[in-house]
């Protein structure tokens, strides 16, 4: 999930960086027969923005309410004392929520003081100043994230170890072993 984060989160940053440099060289654009053309430009990379935001950050909420749910089962299914992996799974989500719900929090707000701009309702610095916010605060965010979801990651595969280690030591085969005598049977069943 690191790397698909990562790479999520480089697309995203992208698009805000190009929805920015639309807005600003709409704004410093004389007139001229393109303004129109880099203002739709600019509102149709600003929603893709904003929808993109909320896409990356949900999924990370997920992330982080599936795999704890996950670690929290697994322990209580094998007797794995809550510390370390269940209680460091949600001091991680904990750590990831506010990021990213900040994240998308100023998101919306900035495409609203963008629509507010547009209807000449708000000032355009509201809109600009939001903008810049919103890369601020997604770049920590992204760097939040990435942290605590390769941390995660590293305890899942823990907590895999000790599922392994506690098999073994009942004297079953480990969770690799498992699969493949449940594959070898689901293959003998379709011949």
């Amino acid at each position: 999930m690191a790397n698909t984060f990562s790479y999520m989160a480089i697309f995203l940053f992208s698009v805000i960086l190009l929805t920015a440099g639309a807005g600003t060289f709409y704004a410093v654009l004389p007139e001229s027969p393109f303004r129109q053309e880099i203002f739709i430009l600019h509102f149709f990379l600003g929603l893709s923005a904003s929808i993109a935001i909320l896409f990356v950050h949900c999924i990370v909420f997920i992330y982080f309410l599936g795999t704890g749910r996950w670690v929290k089962e697994v322990a209580l299914a094998y007797q794995i004392p809550d510390e370390p992996f269940p209680k460091r799974t949600r001091e991680l989500k904990r750590l990831a929520f506010p990021a990213a719900l900040f994240s998308m929090l100023i998101g919306i707000a900035t495409a609203a003081a963008g629509a507010g701009a547009q209807l000449q309702a708000w000032p355009w610095y509201i809109h600009a100043t939001l903008a810049v916010l919103t890369l601020g605060i997604n770049l920590w965010a992204f760097s939040v994230e990435h942290q605590t979801v390769s941390e995660n990651a590293g305890i899942i595969q823990a907590v895999m170890g000790e599922v392994d280690r506690i098999r073994k030591e009942k004297g079953l085969n480990t969770n690799d072993e498992a699969l493949l005598e449940a594959q070898a049977k689901s293959v003998g069943k379709d011949v």
